[in-house]
């Protein structure tokens, strides 16, 4: 007889999708037979695989030792398969912390690193996050196997600020679901050309050309092209001026829809673009601040809300509002 015990990072899951990771070389069809004949059991009862599962559950498993072995043979591998974590958080050194509890994280990511991978060689946030989680023994090798973490709000690579991460299951499901219901509120600040008084609500639509990762925004559903207008998306994005100095305006903006490119293509559609942008700018405004370091969009996350919530689940963060300053060169442009 093999046992484990669920974790809090496993928490929070169906039974049989716990499984189907554990056993990841097994088809589901011997995985519920084997939940019929009581080979597999949850708490010593017998199970159907549609509980949900709590830390602390004990899961029996009755099979011989080598059918065990044969359908986690791959995992085995991924167990002790830790260095591109460890190796990902050595590269990218010790990021700002900005709010940790035992089920989310929200950290300061530069600008420069990717909050995913694109590619296999490339190295992200996210393989940074476990090999945080690791060294600060929050997470272990073995329970990389049923569940890990990740970055749950994504920002473009050369678009600096807080990405907020779940550490559990539980954390994951909560963060994906404030941010799908749109009552995580995120603020962004940046640097445009020019001086912009506004303090409004705009919204528009967007349509992405894949082949060039760029997007359109059209300020009307009238303006947009017949053969665009199916796969054209609704943007809804609040401006608000800060400051103005040196003809740049410091915006605050808040965006109820999270669209690729959103506040960057929105802001260049109505003649104010980010100071930096390579893909939406000015070339001409981008040259004039090359000498004083600027290289990519002065775009920056600095504010999360977190919506008040009564009862169990992420209390902790109900209410809650974490913010984190932009970087130097946003005050250096505009003394």
């Amino acid at each position: 007889m093999i046992l484990t015990r669920i974790s809090a990072n496993e928490a929070g899951q169906r039974f049989d999708k716990y499984l189907k990771k554990l056993l990841k070389n097994a088809p589901d069809s011997f995985i519920y037979k084997m939940l019929r004949k009581k080979n597999i059991v949850l708490n010593g009862k017998k199970a159907d695989g549609k509980e949900k599962l709590c830390p602390g559950d004990e899961v029996q498993f009755f099979l011989a030792d080598e059918t065990f072995e044969k359908f986690c043979a791959v995992l085995e591998k991924d167990r002790t398969s830790t260095a591109q974590y460890v190796s990902a958080y050595q590269r990218l050194g010790d990021l700002p912390v900005l709010y940790e509890d035992d089920n989310i994280l929200i950290v300061d990511k530069p600008s420069g690193v990717l909050s995913q991978k694109a590619k296999p060689e490339d190295v992200s946030l996210n393989e940074w996050l476990v090999g945080y989680l690791l060294s600060q023994q929050a997470l272990t090798a073995d329970s990389l196997t049923t569940f890990r973490p990740s970055v749950c709000n994504r920002l473009d690579r050369n678009t600096s600020g807080m990405v907020a991460c779940g550490k559990t299951l539980a954390g994951s499901q909560y963060l994906s679901r404030i941010i799908k219901d749109k009552t995580l509120e995120k603020y962004y600040y940046c640097l445009t050309a020019g001086e912009l008084a506004i303090q409004e609500r705009l919204t528009g639509y967007l349509h992405k050309d894949a082949t060039q990762n760029k997007v359109t925004v059209y300020h009307n559903e009238a303006d947009i092209p017949d053969p665009l207008k199916r796969d054209a998306v609704y943007i809804d994005t609040a401006f608000r001026s800060i400051r103005t100095a040196n003809s740049i305006t410091l915006l605050e903006v808040q965006i109820f829809t999270g669209k690729t490119h959103q506040i960057r293509a929105h802001l260049a559609a109505l003649g104010y673009p980010i100071i930096g942008d390579a893909k939406y700018g000015d070339a001409a405004i981008n040259r004039m601040y090359a000498p004083r370091g600027v290289h990519c969009q002065l775009l920056h996350a600095h504010k999360l809300v977190f919506p008040e919530i009564s009862g169990q689940g992420s209390s902790e963060t109900s209410g809650r509002v974490v913010e984190c300053p932009p970087p130097a060169i946003f005050e250096e442009l505009l003394r």
